[in-house]
């Protein structure tokens, strides 16, 4: 014998009636926290900053990051052999 129990209900519902814990707030703050520090650290996200800082650091950066990118050119075209 097999018994098949459709029900419908929200999420909230369904959560209530289990006898979870309500966690749209916490949900809530996360969220907002999250979307404050993207905002925070949006430029250091743009290219000529990022290519400011490595600058730094000399021309030896920029070089690894070079190589790093045509690796990974090469890779995505399924040429990647390994390292040289």
């Amino acid at each position: 014998m097999k018994v098949t129990v459709d029900v419908e209900c929200t999420p909230q519902e369904a959560r209530a009636f289990l006898g979870l814990p309500d966690v749209e707030p916490l949900n809530k703050f996360m969220i907002d926290a999250m979307q404050a520090r993207i905002e925070q650290n949006i430029h250091s996200m743009q290219p000529e900053e990022i290519m400011k800082t490595w600058s730094s650091f000399g021309v030896q950066a920029q070089d690894q990051f070079l190589k790093l990118m045509q690796t990974a050119a090469t890779a995505g075209m399924g040429g990647f052999k390994g390292p040289k």
